[in-house]
């Protein structure tokens, strides 16, 4: 058996095979024997966990919270709001859309680390939101909309399903002459680095003109191990470009210091940031969010001045129109019909010249 395939077998989703992994604390036992919601997350990414905190940032993201059921500023039936699913357009289920020539293709609804914080939350892990994934009719779809020229295959994670699904669904989108790109959003490379096997490395290592692009989520230092460095160098090996959408979370990565080596330390690994997410309003993950300021803030004063501008993500929020950046101007301070002046991270002021249209 793959060692991919015996992780999600393993699965660390009941009380039982926790406990083997950490010392559970009774919030913890409590919540997971009242809340009715889908958990879980690979021996791996267990073996990650701090087992005496409670606090840890891999714990807080894999165990469920009884906070989980506040929701003071989520809005019910999020995922329809913001992926458009109730705008007239027909779609399929499998097809969300907020632009005009690029779509999300969701493919699964399952993921081999059950995040609190997911957007997705209604379909994922609470399970309230049914759709109906079917490649056929997403791939019909894509095939009669020959506007779109950018899918993002998503889920769920993609990079779960099997070898032969995922080489029919590359083979059958790069067959329609007007898709230019296909990109995945996984988080495998941080919680199941197993799954870049030899045999999947050949399905995704072949050259054309349509080429793969692959966006993780890292959210905390901690998830950067040996093991995720070897998956990523072996996706860029096939030609495979690995960016990283960060989420921004409360008590996890909201302090400069965990901010600051949390972007050096992808690129330590050969991750770019991409983004960092402001926590979306999808309901009952209040209690990760923090205020819209602070991720701007964060990108000021962690990593301006402190580290290359490779490892400056864009600082945005996700909505039912697209995305929208959240960078305010720090740095121009005044502006004159002569001149500009501008601020940098220490606080030193320089100016520059003002040119008319």
């Amino acid at each position: 058996m793959e060692a991919w395939v015996e992780q999600l077998q393993n699965s660390v989703n009941t009380l039982e095979r926790l406990k083997k992994i950490i010392n559970v604390t009774p919030e913890e036992e409590a919540t997971i024997n009242t809340l009715h919601t889908k958990w879980g997350t690979t021996p791996y990414f267990a073996s990650l966990m701090d087992p005496d905190d409670p606090n840890c940032p891999i714990r807080r993201q894999v165990i469920p919270s009884m906070k989980e059921t506040e929701n003071k500023y989520g809005m019910h039936d999020y995922l329809i709001w913001k992926e458009n699913r109730d705008v007239g357009e027909v779609r399929p289920d499998c097809i969300a859309r907020q632009y005009h020539d690029r779509i999300a293709f969701t493919v699964t609804d399952v993921c081999a680390n059950y995040c609190r914080h997911c957007f997705r939350k209604e379909l994922v892990v609470d399970r309230d939101l049914k759709l109906r994934f079917d490649f056929e009719e997403g791939i019909e779809w894509i095939t009669d909309h020959r506007e779109i020229r950018d899918i993002l295959i998503t889920g769920g994670d993609p990079f779960i399903l099997s070898d032969e699904r995922i080489e029919y669904l590359i083979r059958k989108l790069r067959d329609i002459p007007h898709i230019e790109m296909i990109r995945f959003g996984t988080r495998t490379p941080i919680v199941l680095p197993h799954r870049i096997t030899d045999d999947f490395k050949k399905i995704l290592s072949d050259y054309h003109r349509v080429p793969i692009w692959v966006n993780t989520q890292c959210n905390h230092p901690k998830e950067i191990t040996e093991q995720t460095a070897k998956a990523v160098y072996d996706l860029l090996s096939c030609g495979v470009n690995v960016g990283n959408q960060a989420v921004l979370l409360k008590g996890i990565n909201d302090d400069v210091e965990t901010f600051r080596k949390l972007h050096q330390k992808l690129l330590t690994v050969r991750i770019r940031p991409y983004y960092v997410f402001y926590c979306e309003p999808a309901p009952g993950i209040d209690h990760f969010r923090t205020p819209v300021e602070k991720g701007a803030e964060l990108i000021r004063d962690a990593l301006r001045g402190h580290t290359t501008g490779l490892a400056q993500p864009m600082y945005v929020i996700a909505t039912n129109i697209g995305k929208i950046p959240l960078m305010p101007d720090y740095y121009i301070v005044d502006k004159n019909e002569k001149e500009y002046t501008l601020k940098n991270y220490q606080g030193i002021y320089t100016t520059i010249p003002n040119i008319p249209e």
